[in-house]
């Protein structure tokens, strides 16, 4: 089974203040555990540079213009409270939709059977008008966009298992019938959103709230009927993962206490139905993760299941 993996040195030039949890560290100890020779086969590619109007699929042109605007020949510029920009971040914004857009073209295109980004900033928090939750543009929805519009993707699923909830992803979707948004996150907890009664105008939104200290076995159970079900019914011609592994026990944002074999788990399952219902294409896109061994286990145990191992 064919991997291929995208990065970009430019994910380490959007700087965060001292103490930011979403800091270029993030980057550093995927690429080093992914150097291991367990991960020899991977297809590595440098993610591309979109173009700005790639935001588009996902954002109106006059939000994309603005955020380019703002940002800044040197310092840091606030977007709200814990959302920053840097002379970088741009260019890592747009690195991060090349490489969604690529994952998307190779995977829909038969030359790898499934993919993992590995970028920032990462992207499930911000809405089609509201750059938040250190999130400027939001990656996995222009992944979906693309695969509808560029591939002829009838229904894409978005399967989003980072601990908070991916309102972003929620408020794009909200009234398209052609994507199912499903989520896993605790409740309560940053941003407010994701009550399992937000269904969407066409009941193509699944949360399934989960609750401070629930373990590993209540993820999966909640995965298996709330998540699963509901993806095998869709059919979807592909499936884009928010891999957000802050869920993992040793995360200091959250409250979740699931280990990397959890994460591992749920990647089988939804490459399962892959397997039945889209020739197994998968296309998985970073989001959260703030411990830096949570989440370098966590992505290692995530990638070597896409692999097939």
């Amino acid at each position: 089974m064919t991997t291929l993996y995208l990065c970009h040195p430019a994910s380490l030039d959007h700087d965060t203040p001292p103490g930011h949890p979403e800091r270029a560290d993030r980057i550093r100890v995927i690429e080093r555990v992914l150097e291991d020779e367990r991960f020899a086969a991977l297809v590595r590619e440098q993610a591309p540079l979109a173009d700005l109007a790639v935001a588009g699929l996902a954002h109106p042109e006059n939000y994309v213009a603005a955020i380019a605007a703002v940002a800044p020949d040197e310092g840091l510029v606030g977007i709200d409270s814990d959302t920053v920009m840097s002379p970088g971040s741009l260019e890592a914004a747009r690195r991060a939709l090349g490489a969604a857009v690529r994952a998307v073209d190779e995977v829909m295109g038969g030359r790898v059977a499934n993919a993992f980004a590995a970028m920032r900033p990462p992207g499930h928090h911000a809405e089609r008008e509201r750059a938040m939750g250190f999130c400027l543009f939001n990656t996995a929805a222009v992944a979906a966009r693309h695969a509808r519009k560029h591939h002829g993707a009838a229904r894409v699923a978005l399967v989003d298992w980072d601990v908070h909830h991916g309102n972003g992803s929620q408020d794009i979707f909200w009234d398209d019938p052609s994507v199912l948004y499903a989520s896993t996150h605790q409740m309560p907890l940053f941003p407010g959103t994701g009550a399992a009664s937000e269904r969407g105008e066409h009941d193509t939104i699944v949360n399934v709230p989960l609750h401070a200290g629930d373990d590993g076995d209540t993820f999966r159970e909640a995965f298996v009927h709330g998540v699963l079900p509901r993806l095998d019914a869709f059919r979807p011609d592909l499936i884009v993962i928010s891999a957000g592994f802050d869920a993992h026990w040793r995360d200091p944002l959250a409250n979740l206490k699931l280990t990397e074999a959890d994460f591992a788990w749920a990647t089988r399952e939804v490459m399962e139905i892959a397997e039945r219902h889209c020739g197994g294409r998968v296309v998985s896109l970073l989001e959260g993760g703030y411990d830096l061994i949570g989440l370098s286990k966590s992505v290692a145990a995530h990638v070597e299941t896409l692999m097939g191992r």
